[in-house]
């Protein structure tokens, strides 16, 4: 019998192999200063590409009016308390009829995190009877909470229509024989590539399976679709989604989620949700300010009309210079490089030390060997002057990378860690 540390301590992980050379620089950074299109990074000032505040509401005068306001008639713990039992409040009801009409459903529950809050979401849809039918590129919440489900569950490929057939066909199958029903589990922005989810094309095919929609819209919810409803709306097909989650972390800048269906639905997710049920109460200081972001997502549209504009700017302006961002259709811009693991640590540095260019760096596993991705996300807070310099910086980093000089700097990492 070996002790349960023994594996830790042996095998660390893909990614906590790393750790020594890593921490601190390329995991677990420190971004300095006020949230907006520039902060500091180890005392350099640097523009910012990996900040989640798409509509730029973090740092506006109005929005940290509201949120200390709350914070001082509130403090951080009020209400105390499950929801359940005593953590309910006329506000938290108001900011669920609000999210619920913005989103076009008939009714919608606070969730106090996003990832959580969609884990235990599958976890309540689902008994042992049903299948989950989900893409297989979909985030790690949704995952994690497809293996809390005991009963079967199929993937299908990537934003592919005829594998989600084939797979719907096997569920279809599978369900008549349990007596059980079916869950189809997209996004509305897959949040690494920046593709929108199939939703028309998946809806299309309820004429000829017998399914329930489930769709995690957290990038899409605030950025896409004529009021900001997110990609249903985008797609015209937002009635047909069963049930709508979205996250305040990205567009609202906040913390805390929710989920939209039909009344009925709602309600039994209220009383069915253990993540909900057994946890604290989403705080004050997040509802009222949530209220606040919301009521600008509805009546400052300049807001995501500057943030397209940077969108198209950023992604036009890699396109013209040769980049590859893939598909995306969405604000998510990846620049897909190939290279190793310590040239991709060698490629960052140099962004960032002698460019002064911040964005998150993404390596195996979460992407296949031999690839590097750099994932930009626009903000309305960029300017056309950042875009143009982020520009001319890939355009360096590009050269050095294909000429080999962060191969030859980055040798000695790989040989430390027997790469």
């Amino acid at each position: 019998m070996r002790d349960l540390f023994d594996r830790i301590i042996e095998n660390k992980g893909p990614l906590g192999k790393w750790a020594s050379q890593a921490e601190g620089y390329f995991v677990f950074p420190k971004l300095e200063g006020p949230i907006s299109n520039r902060m500091k990074f180890q005392g350099k000032d640097v523009i910012t590409w990996s900040i989640n505040d798409y509509l730029g509401l973090a740092n506006l005068p109005e929005i940290k009016k509201v949120d200390g306001d709350a914070a001082l008639e509130h403090g951080s713990a009020y209400p105390m308390g499950a929801r359940m039992m005593s953590g309910h409040t006329d506000y938290h009801e108001q900011l669920e009829q609000e999210l619920a009409a913005f989103v076009h459903k008939e009714s919608s529950y606070l969730l106090n995190f996003g990832y959580q809050g969609f884990m235990s979401v599958i976890d309540a849809l689902v008994a042992k009877d049903d299948i989950i039918v989900y893409d297989v590129d979909c985030h790690a919440c949704i995952i994690d909470g497809v293996r809390l489900h005991v009963g079967k569950r199929f993937t299908f490929k990537h934003n592919d229509p005829e594998s989600l057939e084939k797979n719907l066909e096997r569920a279809t199958k599978l369900a008549t024989e349990t007596g059980g029903g079916i869950l189809v589990i997209s996004e509305g922005v897959f949040g690494m590539r920046g593709e929108q989810g199939i939703l028309k094309e998946i809806v299309e095919l309820k004429k000829k399976f017998k399914f329930r929609l489930l769709v995690d819209d957290a990038h899409g919810f605030g950025t896409l679709g004529k009021t900001g409803a997110g990609a249903g709306e985008e797609q015209g097909v937002q009635d047909e989604i069963d049930v709508y989650l979205a996250t305040f972390a990205k567009s609202m800048a906040s913390i805390g989620a929710f989920v939209a269906a039909d009344k009925e639905i709602i309600e039994y997710l209220k009383y069915n949700l253990r993540s909900q049920m057994f946890a604290k109460s989403l705080p004050m200081v997040y509802v009222k300010g949530a209220l606040k972001r919301l009521d600008m997502l509805r009546t400052r549209p300049e807001l995501k009309a500057k943030l397209w504009e940077n969108v198209n700017a950023l992604q036009n302006g890699l396109r013209e210079r040769g980049f590859d961002i893939g598909t995306t259709s969405s604000c998510v811009t990846p620049v897909y490089l190939n290279g190793s693991i310590p040239e991709a640590m060698a490629l960052v540095k140099d962004l960032r030390e002698n460019y002064g260019i911040f964005c998150s760096i993404v390596v195996y596993p979460v992407i296949p060997k031999g690839l590097i991705l750099l994932r930009l996300i626009p903000t309305a807070t960029h300017t056309l002057d950042d875009i143009q310099e982020t520009l001319e910086a890939f355009s360096g980093i590009r050269e050095r990378l294909q000429n080999g000089t962060y191969k030859r700097l980055s040798a000695a990492v790989a040989a430390a860690m027997g790469e």
